[in-house]
């Protein structure tokens, strides 16, 4: 796909991945319809941004009336970027059932609803796509990231599927599996366990042009940035029980770490 005169709706934009996306998107001439919670970070990046023609619209997306309201700017779109989530480094005996439904909500509902709506738009165009951010969690199942974990594992499914039942249109289907990267999302407590784990972390810019290279494509894909990473989740799915006695071994050092999180 050339990205030059494409317009792209891209959620979580005022985030440290969103933010390194956008930029690179308006770098190959894209026009950007950004969306976020706060109108101050979203004003910031647009004027940074190369080139003409953006726009932001404000939104908390578990509203359906804003929902709504992105929808309705959204009226020209080629390219929807489910890049908006959250995360928590939590143990299920510490989470409520209120984490149980905002995780659910932001990381599957909520971009499932948005391809559901945008599809009509998007097969009428000669060349459209979507992109689903996952994680390196969608096909590893980690301690202290259970609701995560099963949002991730979600997306990556509800992507799969889509993509299959596309394959015979033109739009593309993607999936990036993004690994640890250095953004604002990650509490002290995540950023101390990873520096103990040895956890390699990337930064936003990298992912950022992973998911540009996915988009210029030819045609649909899935990719998962980082080694060992790759390694680990092809691992998983032919030996888990090889990943399960590694993680076993870690299991004190992250309950340690979860509980400290869950205490700040």
């Amino acid at each position: 796909m050339n990205l030059k005169g494409k317009t792209i709706l891209l959620t979580g934009a005022s985030g440290g991945i969103g933010s390194a996306i956008a930029r690179q998107l308006a770098a190959e001439g894209a026009s950007l319809l950004l969306t976020g919670r706060r109108e101050q970070p979203l004003q910031q990046l647009i004027n940074t941004l190369y080139g003409d023609g953006h726009h932001y619209v404000v939104a908390d997306l578990g509203d359906p009336v804003q929902r709504q309201q992105l929808l309705d700017a959204a009226e020209d779109v080629d390219v929807l970027i489910n890049n908006a989530g959250i995360s928590d480094f939590r143990l299920l005996a510490d989470s409520s059932e209120q984490d149980i439904q905002r995780m659910l909500a932001t990381n599957v509902e909520i971009p499932i609803s948005l391809c559901h709506s945008l599809l009509p738009l998007l097969q009428q165009k000669n060349e459209a796509a979507i992109v689903n951010v996952g994680s390196a969690f969608g096909a590893i199942g980690y301690p202290g990231y259970s609701l995560y974990c099963s949002s991730k594992f979600a997306i990556r499914g509800f992507t799969e599927s889509l993509r299959r039942e596309l394959a015979d249109t033109q739009v593309q289907v993607h999936y990036l599996a993004p690994r640890a990267t250095s953004t604002e999302i990650n509490t002290s407590a995540v950023n101390e366990l990873n520096r103990e784990l040895g956890t390699v972390t990337d930064s936003p810019e990298r992912v950022a042009t992973e998911l540009v290279d996915l988009l210029q494509r030819p045609s649909s894909s899935s990719r998962a940035i980082g080694w060992p990473e790759k390694f680990f989740a092809r691992l998983n799915g032919l030996a888990p029980g090889l990943v399960d006695g590694a993680l076993k071994k870690q299991l004190p050092t992250i309950r340690r770490y979860a509980r400290l999180n869950h205490q700040n």
